[in-house]
C-alpha cells in the first residue's frame, strides 16, 4: 500500500474543544487547554504518524466576532486554514449547536472544493437522542462529507474519526520525521504552559490581558535541571500588581503550577523565574502583537 499524507485543520467556535481533540489523537499535550473560551491564540501544528500514514493537524483558534487586534489576528489565522489544508474538520458543540458563530463559518466553506467533515462534540454530556436532530439539520445546512459525533475528551468516535480521515488522503510524502510530534519550539510550548495555568489561577477577564514570552532557557546537565526565565506581559500598573498578588504569592502559585507540567512533558527537573511587565494595552496594538508572536 502506498503511504498517505496530508494537511487537517480543526476549525469552530470557542470552547468547542479542538486543542482536547488534538491531544487526544496525539496521545499527548501539545495543546493547551482551560475551561475559559479563545484560550488558544495561535495556530498549532500537531503529527499523527502511522506506519502508512501521516496526518499533519492544525489546531485553529476559535472563530469568534472579532474586537480588538489580537482577536482580528486570531480570528485570520483561522480563516486562512482553509486555504492550506487538505481536509478541513469543523467542531462544535453537542447542546450548543445554535452558537451564533457557526453560521460565519458554514458561509466561508462555500466554494472550498475540499473534503469537509463535522463533528459533533462533548456527545458525553447529552442524550443520545438530541443527536440525530443536530445530524439531520446540518446535514442541510451544508454538503458535508461526513458528519461524526465524537468525545473528544473520552475518545468515543476518534478511532472512527481516524480511519475516516485516512481514506480520504491522497498518497504523499512524509513531512515531518516519524518520531515528531509538534513543529513547536521549546519556547513556544513552555510559553504555552505558562499562560494555560494563568487561566487556571486567575479570575474574569484578567487571563486575556496577558502574554507570555521565554527570555532565557538553560540547560544544566550535572543537575539534570532546566532553568528558564520568562515575562509576563500585562496591560496595566493594576493589573501587573494583580498577578504579583500580595507577598507574591499569585506568581509564585502560577510558577509552581508550570513547573509540575513542565517537569512531566521535559522529564527533568524545572526551575521558572516569572517576572510581570507593563505592556500598555498591548492586545490593541498590531506592532506590539508582532513583538509578542501573534
Amino acid at each position: 500500500m502506498s503511504f498517505v499524507s496530508g494537511y487537517i485543520a480543526i476549525i469552530g467556535p470557542p470552547n468547542v474543544g479542538k486543542s482536547t481533540l488534538l491531544n487526544r489523537i496525539l496521545r499527548r499535550k501539545v495543546a493547551i487547554v482551560s475551561p475559559r473560551p479563545q484560550t488558544t491564540r495561535n495556530r498549532i501544528i500537531g503529527i499523527y504518524n502511522q506506519d502508512d500514514s501521516q496526518m499533519v493537524f492544525m489546531d485553529t483558534p476559535g472563530i469568534h466576532r472579532t474586537k480588538t487586534a489580537l482577536h482580528k489576528s486570531m480570528v485570520a489565522s483561522a480563516f486562512a486554514a482553509f486555504q492550506e489544508v487538505d481536509i478541513i474538520l469543523v467542531m462544535i458543540q453537542a447542546g450548543a449547536e445554535n452558537d451564533p458563530e457557526i453560521s460565519p463559518i458554514l458561509q466561508n466553506l462555500k466554494g472550498i472544493k475540499k473534503p469537509c467533515l463535522l463533528l459533533i462534540n462533548k456527545i458525553d454530556k447529552v442524550s443520545k437522542e438530541t443527536i440525530l436532530p443536530v445530524i439531520a439539520d446540518y446535514g442541510k445546512r451544508h454538503p458535508f462529507d461526513a458528519i461524526i459525533p465524537i468525545s473528544a475528551l473520552k475518545g468515543d468516535g476518534v478511532d472512527l474519526l481516524i480511519d475516516r480521515l485516512k481514506s480520504g488522503l491522497r498518497p504523499g510524502p512524509q513531512f515531518f520525521p516519524a518520531d515528531m510530534h509538534t513543529d513547536q519550539s521549546e519556547s513556544f510550548l513552555i510559553s504555552e504552559v505558562i499562560r494555560e495555568k494563568i487561566y487556571y489561577h486567575m479570575k474574569q477577564e484578567l487571563p486575556y490581558s496577558a502574554a507570555v514570552t521565554v527570555e532565557k532557557i538553560d540547560e544544566i546537565p550535572n543537575k539534570d535541571l532546566l532553568a528558564i526565565s520568562a515575562r509576563l506581559h500585562v496591560e496595566s500598573d493594576s493589573q501587573k500588581g494583580i498577578f504579583i498578588g500580595q507577598g507574591g504569592r499569585m506568581i509564585k502559585a502560577i510558577g509552581r503550577s508550570a513547573r509540575l507540567e513542565l517537569e512531566k512533558m521535559f522529564g527533568v527537573r524545572i526551575y521558572i523565574d516569572l517576572t510581570v511587565r507593563v505592556e500598555k494595552n498591548w492586545s490593541k496594538d498590531s506592532r506590539a502583537l508582532r513583538r509578542l508572536g501573534y
